[in-house]
């Protein structure tokens, strides 16, 4: 990625998508602070690990501290998320889903986007979903949850336009994690796949990638917001 020494923090890393691209950092030669409510199983000098929940009030003491050991950060990836069905004698999990998927993401940002600011440059990307087109009575919170972090995440890279910090919105469909729940998933992409995708968007910054891309096709043609 780069020959200079450069310093990341990875927001859900605890598996998934997050622990792995939180290897692939280390072993390009970043320093890494990673933040999740469970441990993982990294080991390295250049690593440090902060258990905390997103949605604990506490959460972005935390984080800023962590920012403060590393003594910068060039890149935060927001990786945390949730989805569970919606129970509708039980709507609480689908608050939580809200809470981890976009309030998450936005108290990520308002510690890390002033520091970022202040260096004149950094780089947010934020995992979102290629569901943030749809609307799912099966997941009602997983999908409204990624409609809301695109929007804001572009949003925020809008504004954030010529004083050096970007903002990448990555849409995954499917990818082979625990989070790829249901009978059918159609064009599945593997964990190591989504990594290269996520190194791409570190070398080139762009504002938004739709991964894989016949799925994306499929949920823009199938959004009811599209037919209006």
């Amino acid at each position: 990625m780069t020959d200079r020494l450069r310093y990341a923090v990875v927001v859900g890393n605890s598996d998934g998508i997050g622990l792995a691209f939180t290897r692939r950092l280390l072993a390009d030669g970043w320093r890494v602070a990673g933040l999740s409510r469970r441990e993982n199983s990294i080991n390295v000098p250049t690593y440090t690990h902060h258990t905390v929940d997103v949605t604990s009030p506490d959460f972005p003491q935390v984080l800023g501290t962590a920012i403060d050991e590393l003594g910068q950060v060039d890149l935060c990836v927001y990786a945390a998320g949730v989805g569970e069905p919606v129970d509708l004698a039980d709507l609480d999990e689908q608050t939580r889903t809200f809470e981890v998927n976009l309030m998450g993401a936005v108290r990520t940002a308002a510690v890390v986007v002033p520091r970022m600011l202040a260096a004149g440059d950094g780089h947010i990307i934020g995992l979102s979903s290629l569901a943030d087109k749809l609307v799912s009575g099966h997941a009602p919170g997983y999908a409204g949850s990624k409609a809301g972090l695109s929007s804001y995440l572009m949003g925020l890279s809008a504004a954030l336009r010529g004083q050096g910090v970007s903002v990448t919105t990555v849409r995954f469909g499917f990818v082979d994690t625990k989070m790829a729940k249901g009978p059918v998933r159609p064009l599945m992409i593997p964990v190591d796949r989504a990594v290269e995708i996520l190194v791409r968007c570190v070398r080139d910054r762009p504002v938004r990638v739709s991964r894989p891309r016949r799925m994306a096709l499929l949920t823009t043609a199938l959004s009811p917001f599209a037919r209006g």
